[in-house]
């Protein structure tokens, strides 16, 4: 189902920002949230926004009506007529799917993704990509593209061997099977489960206490651990140690310091 004409990108991706926290939530729930190009770029963009804007300082990813994301609708993607030829379909992906999870992984603030219901696919995969994920009760995960004879794309091969190790990511996605929110949060793809009532709220608080972080810090760490296990050890000490360096010239850094000689609690101010 793509897009009727009536139907802008600003009202299938709402944004709003609230006490310096980006709220982007998918809004076409009559397709589970499926995102089309339009939506894709506008959620990009955001994210890209959000690591420039230095008023934001967290993320939330979530989305309306029983679904979070059935994955990608390509039905509305641009095209120029001709006959696909070999490198088209990599193309596509890599301009698309992987540029939409890299600008996730990418993005200098913490990403909370509140996932309210199926996410399927490539919104399997975007969940994954963020810092930490919030799962109502209801939600549940499918690895999709094996139903549909496909390749798993999007980042999910290289998330889901992170996120739980090789043998199990091979079972989620050789299968295609439905896995529940419970069972999500017990392997490690979700940090916690929560009645369906309690996911805004929950989200709301975890934002606001990454909003009044150390800023940098955060985003330093999550560089730090996203890119923990493509490096060893000597790369990653090495990594540490900069990024440390980089940090001890923030503002917040010296505020931490300052507060825990002075006994008090520190204000940072995202600088």
């Amino acid at each position: 189902m793509t897009s009727s004409p009536e139907e802008s990108t600003d009202s299938l991706i709402l944004h709003s920002t609230d006490n310096a926290v980006s709220w982007i939530t998918l809004n076409r729930p009559q397709a589970m949230n499926a995102v089309t190009w339009d939506q894709r770029e506008k959620l990009i963009a955001l994210l890209a926004a959000a690591s420039a804007d230095p008023e934001v300082r967290a993320v939330v990813i979530t989305a309306t009506g029983k679904g979070f994301c059935a994955g990608a609708d390509l039905r509305g993607t641009p095209t120029d007529g001709r006959e696909r030829i070999p490198g088209d379909v990599a193309r596509t992906i890599r301009l698309g799917a992987q540029r939409l999870i890299g600008a996730v992984l990418d993005c200098e603030k913490p990403v909370i993704a509140a996932v309210n219901g199926t996410a399927a696919g490539i919104g399997a995969h975007l969940a994954f990509a963020c810092d930490l994920v919030l799962a109502a009760e209801e939600a549940k995960f499918i690895e999709v593209f094996v139903r549909r004879g496909l390749v798993p794309d999007g980042g999910g091969a290289y998330l889901l061997a992170r996120l739980v190790g090789p043998q199990r990511a091979k079972e989620l996605m050789f299968f295609g099977d439905s896995l529940p929110a419970a069972e999500a949060e017990r392997i490690g793809l979700v940090n916690h489960v929560l009645p369906a009532q309690e996911l805004a709220k929950t989200a709301r608080e975890w934002a606001l206490r990454l909003a009044a972080g150390p800023t940098r810090a955060i985003a330093l760490t999550k560089q730090l651990v996203n890119a923990s296990l493509d490096a060893d050890r000597a790369a990653a000490f090495a990594a540490e140690a900069a990024a440390q360096e980089i940090n001890m010239t923030t503002r917040d850094a010296n505020e931490g310091v300052a507060s825990f000689v002075e006994r008090r609690t520190p204000q940072y101010r995202g600088l």
